[in-house]
């Protein structure tokens, strides 16, 4: 059986754990030569090699300047890219009452800023047919204490998408929005603090929140976002796929 991704050039943002880092490992393992970018050169570095067929380049995707050096160099590099997986960002907890400018404009930038300008730059280098994918969240459609700022960056994504395909009918990229639900990953047991009985505790939790009675995992999340990368979704364009257990549906 062919591989999905053969002789596809994909790039991952925010590549370097989690979903990110996960995502880049099954698309190279479909056949596509990955892209990764990460904010800090060691982890970086341990993720190319975790990957393998894989060019790391150090971003951060708030940074226009740096988006531009680096797909200037994955243009001198391949020409083009196939797929997209806007993929960095996180964020932290704060509740109304407490919430900082600082608090604001690190979550909007990371999530908001940072998807608008990667996918926006990607623009003249997006194939025809390519796949972009953003990433979302359930917390974007639901509500969580402490969470709010979060939660309305998530939301500006999902909104992003319905526009943007409109903007690039012309040119046959589909533009689709990948949210999960509570995954275990280290953004979301950092969530807890340090403590790991804490951070387990906080796994737990969200796994009885659940109907599938668990967190996710990685992996889970990026064999959907292969999906969405692939020529199985070529006719799904603009829609929320939810990979979250049934979290975000009751």
């Amino acid at each position: 059986m062919a591989s999905k991704l053969e002789g596809k050039i994909a790039l991952v943002t925010g590549g370097t754990s989690g979903i990110g880092l996960a995502t880049a490992k099954r698309f190279a393992e479909e056949g596509a030569h990955v892209y990764i970018t990460g904010r800090r050169q060691a982890e970086l570095d341990a993720a190319v090699s975790q990957v393998g067929h894989a060019t790391g380049v150090q971003v951060d995707s708030a940074k226009l300047e740096q988006l531009d050096a680096l797909y200037e160099r994955i243009r001198s590099e391949k020409g083009h890219l196939d797929v997209l997986f806007a993929n960095a960002g996180g964020g932290s907890m704060l509740p109304l009452g407490d919430i900082t400018e600082a608090h604001y404009d690190d979550t909007f930038d990371r999530n908001v800023k940072g998807v608008l300008f990667t996918v926006q730059k990607a623009l003249p280098l997006l194939a025809k047919n390519a796949s972009v994918i953003l990433t979302g969240s359930t917390a974007g459609s639901s509500g969580t204490p402490a969470f709010s700022v979060y939660s309305a960056s998530k939301a500006a994504v999902r909104a992003f998408v319905r526009s943007w395909i409109l903007d690039v009918k012309e040119r046959k990229v589909r533009i689709n929005t990948l949210s999960p639900g509570a995954t275990k990953t280290p953004g979301l047991v950092d969530l807890a603090g340090p403590d790991a009985a804490q951070q387990q505790g906080l796994l737990d939790y969200l796994a009885s929140q659940i109907p599938m009675g668990r967190v996710g995992e990685p992996v889970e999340i990026a064999n959907a976002a292969v999906f969405l990368a692939s020529d199985d979704a070529s006719f799904v364009n603009g829609v929320e796929l939810f990979v979250d257990g049934g979290q975000a549906q009751i």
